[in-house]
């Protein structure tokens, strides 16, 4: 929106300093946040769009799913997500309740950004359940290790498994194609720089607001 205030966020106090301006009146923020509900506006926290994502590459991979999903529902097969997470021992900040007029702080104890958790990630869209797996690093090699994990994590269900993923150079090593192969595993991976395509993003986010948000853990022991 091209409104000619400082900054991009249209704020109560920016309204009101521009219609001073523009129509030389005084307007009550009450007033201004009434006509903006009677709008259909409300004040919310803004969810990104990756520039980067390729539109025709999203449509036709959602339709590809659209067959999977129907698949999904006639139970003729598993469809797995797969992802990778860091979780660092630093709390991360939030939204909370507290005093009016006072700052919230929150301490940190500055651990190093090395101070975290790297985990792999499955989750199960047919039974809604997951798998955690932490190692040190994200490569090939942990990689094919975590299939082989997943594996005998789905080894009860027999039917055929779809896994959808990034593409994360590691996810595409031929090592780890071959692996997915072996255990049977139909890869489906995901456009670029769309990871509102996969659910397990989600429970990241969860996971984020419950163990991290406003708390620096003492030590990765408390983290994990």
């Amino acid at each position: 929106m091209d409104h000619g205030l400082n900054g991009h966020v249209l704020t109560i106090p920016k309204i009101r300093r521009w219609a001073k301006q523009v129509f030389g009146c005084q307007v009550s923020r009450n007033l201004l946040r009434s006509r903006l509900h009677e709008l259909g506006l409300s004040w919310k926290k803004c969810q990104k769009v990756l520039k980067k994502a390729n539109p025709a590459k999203r449509r036709a991979f959602i339709e590809q799913f659209r067959t999977r999903f129907t698949q999904l529902c006639r139970q003729e097969i598993l469809l797995v997500y797969i992802d990778e997470i860091h979780i660092h021992r630093d709390l991360e900040l939030g939204y909370t309740w507290a005093d009016k007029g006072a700052v919230a702080w929150r301490i940190s104890d500055c651990p190093p950004l090395s101070d975290r958790l790297n985990w792999y990630g499955a989750y199960d869209f047919s039974w809604g359940q997951c798998l955690l797996w932490e190692d040190g690093s994200y490569n090939k090699e942990n990689t094919v290790q975590f299939l082989h994990l997943l594996a005998d994590w789905l080894e009860t269900d027999t039917r055929p498994v779809v896994l959808i993923w990034d593409g994360a150079s590691y996810h595409r090593a031929q090592i780890v194609q071959a692996a997915a192969d072996r255990l049977g595993f139909t890869l489906m991976p995901l456009p670029g720089y769309s990871p509102d395509l996969n659910p397990i993003e989600g429970l990241w986010k969860w996971m984020r607001e419950e163990v991290t948000q406003q708390h620096c853990h003492a030590s990765m022991h408390a983290l994990r």
